[in-house]
């Protein structure tokens, strides 16, 4: 073969050989088994953080929720330390002037007039002690000898009678009734001698008290400017409830 036919042959060899070992191949011209696969690589490194992303968009506001119900009431803490005492504020306007309280009041007492000279007239069953000590209130009669009571309470009477010429028995009366009864006999005594008594009653408005003396022999109640007998009640204590004092 000539020269000149074996230039256009190497060409084409040289051609398909540079091909051949681009793609890692050793040249040949006789194709040979696929070879083993080769062992994993190792792994690479991490790679380094994205960025971060943008914000989100801003939500629709949600609805309101309804209201929940009331919890339980906790437990009461531990009192406090007292404060200290604040200024003394200013001293106030005097006020108007109230109505006075007074005690209920009722006494009375009287003396017998003189009866040397005449005998003694009772009236209505009273001994007429007409001569008034003192009556303040006008709750006794000089003239009908009787104390009517005003106060509801108790009160205290006393009768003292000088006793002459003859024997003395009287009674003290409540309302017709005897509540308590005194005697003295009369010897003759060329001198008057004395009898007295007292009680405790208790009496409610229109009550009325007085000395009711026995007829005959037993009226020996004496009074002259020397000696008197007398009358004598007031109130101990009252039971008024209508009272300022006593409500």
């Amino acid at each position: 073969m000539t020269p000149f036919l074996l230039w256009p042959l190497s060409l084409f060899l040289l051609m398909n050989s540079s091909n051949q070992l681009e793609d890692n191949k050793i040249p040949s011209l006789c194709s040979g088994q696929p070879g083993i696969p080769g062992t994993p690589g190792v792994h690479g490194s991490p790679g380094q953080s994205g960025r971060d992303g943008r914000d989100g968009r801003d939500a629709p506001p949600a609805e309101k929720g309804e209201t929940g119900e009331r919890g339980q009431n906790g437990v009461s803490g531990e009192r406090g330390y007292s404060g200290d005492s604040g200024a003394q504020g200013e001293k106030g306007e005097r006020g108007p002037s109230g109505e006075c309280a007074v005690a209920p009041k009722s006494a009375f007492s009287a003396k017998m007039a003189d009866n040397r000279s005449m005998p003694l007239v009772v009236v209505d069953n009273a001994v007429p002690f007409g001569v008034v000590i003192l009556n303040e209130q006008g709750d006794y009669n000089p003239e009908t000898g009787r104390f009517t009571c005003r106060v509801p309470g108790v009160y205290y009477f006393a009768v003292h009678a000088t006793v002459y010429r003859a024997s003395l028995q009287f009674d003290l009366m409540k309302n017709g009734h005897v509540t308590a009864s005194y005697f003295q006999f009369y010897g003759n005594w060329p001198k008057p001698t004395s009898l007295s008594g007292g009680s405790l009653l208790h009496l409610v408005p229109g009550d009325q008290v007085w000395v009711q003396m026995a007829l005959g022999e037993y009226g020996g109640f004496y009074s002259s400017s020397k000696t008197d007998s007398t009358f004598t009640g007031f109130l101990v204590y009252s039971e008024w409830k209508n009272s300022a004092v006593f409500a």
